[in-house]
């Protein structure tokens, strides 16, 4: 099998975890093109591809993809494998991405914000901002916790695209903003996902970056 696909990303990146899980749930060979910002020649050729510069992106022959959901959404289109991330039935799959869009815009964006903070100089850091984030966080989580009382995985009983992004939102955010015990559905839900083989892998891939946590990575997961 010829090799189309190049995915510029890094291995401790929640984004491009979630397009990792993607490619491992199926088994789709790709090539890793690893993003390093003290790598000139990597970074000038990320920027030619995409002048945002936000990681992960997808070259796929002459087709360049960014943004991780539909990254995902062009594999299934293009390059599917054994496992389907986004179901064929159209009102299932906009649950699919609801859910997604939930873990995109309620879990990684607060929890992304506290990070970026804790980045900054102290004297440019924005309190009332991070106080927002977590009382987000924790809205989010009260939410999840009754929508996963009867779900195995985030859209119903099939691991999907939303679970994909679910897999290391989830992990961060419980890293940044410790998810209560009292929601217990959330917390169940977590494991499940660090069990997956496909997110394990990731996990562990990224194991050496650890250190660079701005917030401390706890000794846990």
């Amino acid at each position: 099998m010829t090799m189309t696909l190049k995915l510029y990303a890094h291995p401790f990146s929640s984004y491009c975890q979630k397009v990792l899980v993607a490619l491992y749930e199926n088994g789709t060979p790709f090539e890793w093109r690893k993003l390093a910002y003290d790598d000139a020649e990597i970074m000038t050729e990320f920027a030619a591809l995409w002048p945002v510069k936000r990681m992960p992106v997808l070259v796929d022959a002459d087709r360049t993809i960014m943004e991780a959901s539909i990254i995902i959404e062009h594999l299934g289109l293009h390059h599917p494998g054994p496992v389907s991330l986004l179901p064929a039935d159209a009102s299932v799959a906009l649950r699919v991405r609801f859910m997604d869009r939930f873990f995109d815009n309620y879990i990684s964006t607060p929890q992304q914000k506290i990070v970026f903070d804790a980045l900054r100089p102290e004297t440019e850091r924005d309190a009332r901002g991070v106080a927002d984030a977590r009382a987000m966080l924790d809205t989010a989580y009260a939410w999840l916790d009754k929508t996963m009382a009867h779900r195995e995985w985030a859209a119903g009983d099939s691991f999907s695209l939303a679970d994909c992004g679910a897999a290391p939102f989830l992990f961060y955010a419980d890293w940044t903003h410790r998810i209560d015990p009292s929601f217990a559905n959330v917390i169940a839900y977590r494991q499940r996902l660090l069990a997956r083989p496909s997110f394990a892998r990731a996990v562990d891939e990224a194991r050496p970056y650890r250190p660079l946590f701005p917030l401390g990575a706890p000794d846990r997961d």
